[in-house]
């Protein structure tokens, strides 16, 4: 399809994307830091990376790594404590910009939303447009970059907004997301983990023409419950809406180990690793929560879940993280060695809920 040809009837979605937030944020705030390779969690024997600068991944430093194993990738590390307090004030400034060019804002995360701006209800004429408007704002009045994505629907607009990163924009037009999909590897959708590009690869699946070529049938076998969802993923389709008030249920991480553990220190630091994970998570998406639930997973395949739940919302990764230890030692000592351990955060109550507003259909330019 022509770039230039009509558009009418295609929703007009925006994925923004903010570059390496937190390490971006602490760069901001501290001069001595720009330039230097920063990641940003706790240095200790148990820290897990939350965030990790540019520089730092030029190294291989990633989010969600343990800091021991980033100590050794990057030597010249710099460690700088979280200030979320500081990331959800910057993050509420971000929407209030978001919030100028539309009223459909999906929040997935302090640093990230999807915007529907169908209707252009400020006359600027096109959501590419738009898009470039809202990145000017946030670097001129945040001081930071945010990437975007433009298309019309939202698993090709998250997938434009990291094309051109950092810094960057990406449009997809309607006609466009078949070969841009097509070209793609598998692990960049979003959804596609290790594990699941791993027994994509072992059938032969590498990219996203590939993956079109597989029966639905085939991947129901494979891939369960996903199957449906890398049908239409490999079709470019997603019939979501944004959903400005989307409620997240719960936040969890779980780990798969290398080798099954049965003892109890050692499952205990594995808990603790998960735990200081997750609530990083917790942290990123602004929620509470009054419910932790442990999850086992035997060497067998047979799944153990304990929870417990508070009257109030949990404190902080200290309290986190000893529920989940208490739920841990309750079960303790284990009738066969784990292989999977999970810990999840739920009863969220959402700390900075989004408007609400009826789509109102347009015919915004790309």
């Amino acid at each position: 399809m022509d770039p230039a040809a009509p558009s009418s009837g295609f929703a007009k979605i925006i994925h923004i994307d903010m570059d390496a937030f937190y390490a971006s944020v602490e760069q901001r705030d501290n001069p001595a830091l720009r330039g230097r390779p920063v990641a940003v969690g706790g240095s200790a024997a148990r820290g897990v990376v939350a965030a990790a600068s540019y520089e730092a991944r030029t190294y291989g430093v990633r989010s969600a790594m343990p800091s021991t194993r980033a100590a050794r990738l990057c030597p010249d590390l710099v460690f700088v404590p979280p200030r979320f307090d500081v990331y959800r004030a910057v993050s509420r400034q971000i929407r209030a910009i978001m919030a100028d060019y539309t009223a459909l804002i999906e929040p997935l995360s302090l640093d990230e939303a999807y915007l529907d701006v169908t209707t252009d209800q400020r006359g600027l004429g096109s959501a590419t447009r738009i898009a470039e408007l809202i990145r000017q704002r946030i670097r001129s009045e945040t001081g930071l970059n945010a990437s975007a994505g433009v298309s019309y629907n939202k698993f090709l607009a998250k997938l434009a907004s990291d094309h051109h990163k950092p810094d960057g924009i990406c449009v997809i037009r309607p006609g466009e997301g078949a070969a841009f999909v097509a070209a793609l590897p598998v692990k960049r959708f979003h959804g596609v983990g290790p594990r699941a590009a791993e027994r994509m690869a072992a059938l032969g699946v590498h990219t996203g023409a590939d993956l079109r070529a597989v029966p639905l049938e085939t991947l129901r076998q494979q891939f369960g419950a996903q199957a449906d969802y890398l049908y239409r993923a490999a079709r470019a389709i997603d019939l979501r809406r944004v959903e400005p008030d989307r409620p997240r249920k719960s936040v969890g991480g779980e780990r798969t180990f290398d080798h099954d553990i049965g003892s109890g220190p050692a499952l205990r630091e594995a808990l603790a690793a998960i735990g200081a994970l997750v609530w990083g998570r917790v942290e990123k998406a602004g929620v509470h929560g009054r419910t932790v639930t442990l999850k086992l997973r035997s060497a067998d395949f047979t799944t153990l879940t304990r929870a417990r739940s508070l009257p109030r919302a949990v404190a902080d990764e200290a309290e986190f993280t000893a529920i989940g230890r208490d739920l841990l030692n309750a079960l303790l000592p284990l009738d066969q060695p784990v292989r999977l351990m999970g810990l999840t955060l739920s009863a969220l109550d959402t700390a900075d809920p989004a408007d609400t507003t009826a789509l109102a259909q347009g015919d915004l330019p790309f």
